[in-house]
């Protein structure tokens, strides 16, 4: 490990928890003191706590570091982390630095699958709908609308026709036409600061873990209301 820490040019985490926590945050001290004090290579800039008691852990080991002149080290956890657990660490003052989280951002523990089925809702240009129990769905060709505050935060949507006159934002647009996209792709950096404003935009409930049982205004158009209760009543 040591040789590796020479010839490293990037910063290094080492994960000492995988026989014994203890024996292996005693020998990432000797590391990176010895390095700090040859000044050679870039050293031991992180740990990374995986498994066991985690608060626990990380105060041990922060306390140990601190007391041995290695203020510097981060102190890194993971270990199936998700938004919850995150939230109960920071909130308790845990004293770490940064969080891996794998398996919760890959895969949706509470909703692990995504129930999509194509459902046609217009045919020869008239529309159509399904009525059956728990799975009706609203006819023809639909626009959601998105209505803001003045500063910006979102205040409700509407499911409306596509042609029909509706305040707000229009948030649908077409990517594929047989089967061929016909919108070009937006950057990583363009998607990523897109969140970051469609985040800050929700009304500030819905930007805390647990919201409060509060849900977002969504609601149907009469006319599209209309058109249903007009399919509906063709039998």
């Amino acid at each position: 490990m040591r040789n590796f820490l020479l010839c490293s040019r990037t910063p290094t985490t080492l994960l000492i928890d995988t026989y014994d926590s203890a024996r292996g945050l005693e020998r990432v001290i000797a590391l990176a003191r010895e390095f700090a004090h040859a000044r050679q290579g870039h050293g031991v800039t992180a740990i990374r706590i995986d498994s066991g008691d985690l608060a626990a852990q990380t105060r041990s080991a922060r306390a140990a570091l601190d007391a041995h002149d290695c203020r510097e080290v981060r102190i890194v956890l993971s270990g199936n982390l998700d938004e919850q657990v995150i939230d109960s660490l920071v909130r308790n003052e845990v004293p770490a630095d940064a969080f891996g989280v794998g398996t919760s951002l890959a895969g949706s523990v509470d909703v692990p699958a995504l129930d999509m089925v194509y459902k046609l809702q217009q045919y020869a240009g008239k529309p159509r709908r399904k009525r059956s129990s728990g799975k009706a769905t609203w006819p023809g060709i639909k626009q959601v609308f998105r209505e803001r505050a003045g500063s910006g935060e979102y205040l409700r949507d509407r499911v409306a026709l596509h042609d029909e006159p509706s305040p707000g934002e229009p948030l649908l647009s077409e990517m594929m036409r047989k089967g061929v996209c016909c919108a070009p792709s937006s950057p990583l950096d363009a998607i990523r600061e897109h969140c970051r404003i469609e985040m800050s935009s929700l009304p500030p409930p819905l930007r805390t873990l647990g919201a409060g049982g509060q849900a977002y205004p969504v609601s149907v158009s009469r006319t599209l209301q209309e058109v249903a209760l007009r399919l509906d009543t063709l039998d």
